[in-house]
């Protein structure tokens, strides 16, 4: 069997006497978009925040590539190939694409100096290979904050995948954008897998997940309450069950 990019056995987490999450086992393959789904306070961003390395689980495992690590942290998360994506998108808006792209983590020349030129060849590559940009609006020297919400979350994916994340975590991402710049986005995380790398998708909006997921999981007070391969599943069906969890905590 192929060995997961991400796996957690039995991970809990309390915060004191509050269980925040309670026996989680959950994993993510190679090449693979899981959609992260529940209502507010279900444990999503706890969850994500221990898989990032924000949160210590107060018990339990977590693996990267098949190895497992002792006492993540956000930088050592990093170095494992996560990269998150958050709904604010963390984007200088006043400043230009490739500034956008290379902002904290800049390419050089042998003297040391900026390599502005590399920086603004490698920007053009992304956006029309990797992610599809088209539009001949969008350039290296285009100013961030003329594009829409769907095109900034795409500038953010791209950032992620250019600096070797093999996992990107996609946190509420279509917050906030209209239907046309979420359908974009979509785009953009159908890309991802087609670099080869892998996602975690939260989202509060079903359809959102399951237009792009291989595989949903429902967390519900602290725990996985279901697990579904979007292939073998109906939308309807699944908003079924995720009403049914909320009200009962249970599928059936």
């Amino acid at each position: 069997m192929e060995e997961y990019r991400l796996e957690l056995k039995h991970v809990s987490k309390s915060f004191g006497e509050v269980q925040a999450l309670e026996n989680i086992n959950f994993h993510l393959g190679q090449n693979e978009v899981v959609g992260l789904l529940g209502d507010n306070g279900a444990g999503k961003s706890t969850l994500i925040k221990i898989i990032t390395g924000y949160h210590q689980p107060t018990s339990g495992e977590i693996y990267f590539n098949g190895k497992k690590v002792d006492h993540l942290t956000v930088p050592k998360a990093r170095e494992l190939g996560l990269e998150t994506v958050y709904q604010e998108r963390a984007l200088a808006e006043l400043q230009t694409l490739w500034r956008n792209i290379f902002l904290g983590r800049e390419l050089t020349t042998w003297m040391g100096f900026l390599d502005i030129q590399r920086m603004r060849d490698e920007t053009y590559r992304l956006m029309t290979e990797s992610m599809g940009f088209t539009s001949r609006a969008v350039n290296p020297d285009s100013l961030v904050g003329k594009y829409s919400g769907g095109e900034k979350q795409g500038v953010a994916i791209v950032r992620a995948l250019f600096f070797n994340a093999d996992i990107v975590v996609l946190d509420e991402p279509t917050m906030g954008l209209s239907l046309k710049e979420s359908a974009k986005l979509i785009s953009f995380v159908n890309g991802i897998k087609q670099a080869g790398k892998s996602a975690i998708f939260i989202d509060h909006n079903i359809l959102h997940v399951y237009n792009v997921a291989d595989r949903v999981v429902v967390i519900d007070r602290g725990r996985v309450a279901g697990e579904f391969q979007t292939k073998n599943i109906g939308l309807n069906e699944l908003m079924d069950k995720m009403v049914r969890v909320a009200e009962t905590g249970r599928l059936s």
